[in-house]
């Protein structure tokens, strides 16, 4: 077993505000918890951090306080921000949260028009890059030209260098009318190594109407895809390969929790999954810490709060399994 992996990511930095009470509408006043350090690539880069591996971001903040906080939360938890570019030109992402119940939720974001959305291809530090073996991609960072142009950047300068690709699409209803983010999906997936989609974004990727899961997977490791590993919440989790002809799954139920704010837990989830697999770990045992690490995610209020390290998701699972 190797530990020697080094993980980068690329997307958009914010922080979060998050409702006090469920059912609050953003059409009425109304108090709001915050703020948090967030957006997806972060709290992926963070709970790689988290176990103990080499973790890198690129991304853009404003010179604000917002855009202060993420970088230094991402530094305490080890994250490698020398590609976090400050920008004059816009203020540091945001969203409010409303709360619907404990996993549903509403959100206004204001990221396309934030730092983030100027980020671009130029902004990344070659050297840096070169230095990381694993390439991240999350889909809620598609959503600019400017982007997609430094994630494609991204994924040639690693595929060069002879390292692997994973893909969360991640889709957020509200960020679906973005033309850009839709055309680059299919792009991403002819690089894709890992692709880790969750139970509900996997018919997004059906070619025909009222196509199984199997044959959604089928086709997509047909296209070139080496691991397919669906993200099922409470449900657990799966994992697909085909070897010798052969499609191999491996399914293990969720883990019991109380749930009480969902943000984050599919980050954590893939983070750890990918760590751990690209570590040598066996396929059952990555996915057994990344089922862990969601379930003790959904357990904090606020987006990187359930972080979790390598010894507390092994006391987690020596507890559900007694």
């Amino acid at each position: 077993m190797t530990m020697s992996v080094n993980i980068c990511t690329l997307g958009e930095l914010l922080v979060e505000f998050l409702s006090g009470e469920f059912n609050q509408s953003f059409m009425r006043p109304g108090a709001f918890l915050g703020p948090y350090p967030s957006g997806a690539p972060a709290i992926f880069a963070a709970q790689v951090a988290r176990l103990g591996f080499g973790s890198t971001l690129f991304g853009c903040v404003g010179n604000d306080d917002f855009g202060r906080l993420n970088i230094e939360r991402l530094r305490l938890e080890g994250v490698i921000t020398d590609g976090i570019s400050i920008v004059e030109q816009a203020p540091t992402g945001t969203a409010f949260v409303s709360y619907r119940n404990q996993t549903e939720r509403d959100f206004i974001f204001n990221i396309p028009n934030s730092a983030s959305g100027f980020f671009t291809p130029q902004h990344i530090d070659v050297t840096l890059l070169n230095q990381c073996s694993h390439f991240h991609i999350m889909g809620s960072s598609l959503f600019s030209f400017r982007l997609i142009d430094a994630v494609r950047k991204a994924i040639e300068i690693v595929k060069a260098n002879n390292g692997t690709v994973s893909f969360d699409p991640n889709i957020r209803k509200e960020m679906l009318s973005i033309p850009e983010m839709e055309q680059a999906f299919d792009y991403i997936l002819d690089y894709t190594d890992i692709f880790m989609p969750s139970e509900g974004e996997l018919s997004h990727f059906a070619t025909r109407k009222r196509q199984s899961e199997r044959d959604i997977v089928s086709e997509l490791l047909h296209g070139g895809i080496k691991h397919i590993v669906i993200k099922r919440g409470p449900g657990g989790a799966s994992h697909y390969q085909r070897r010798n002809g052969s499609l191999l799954e491996k399914h293990l139920p969720g883990l019991e929790t109380q749930i009480i704010d969902p943000t984050g837990a599919g980050d954590c989830f893939g983070a750890t999954f990918v760590s751990l697999f690209l570590a040598g770990y066996s396929t059952e045992d990555a996915l057994a810490y990344a089922n862990a690490s969601g379930a003790i995610a959904v357990s904090h209020k606020g987006p990187m709060e359930g972080l979790s390290s390598l010894r507390q998701i092994s006391r987690f699972l020596e507890r559900y399994r007694q």
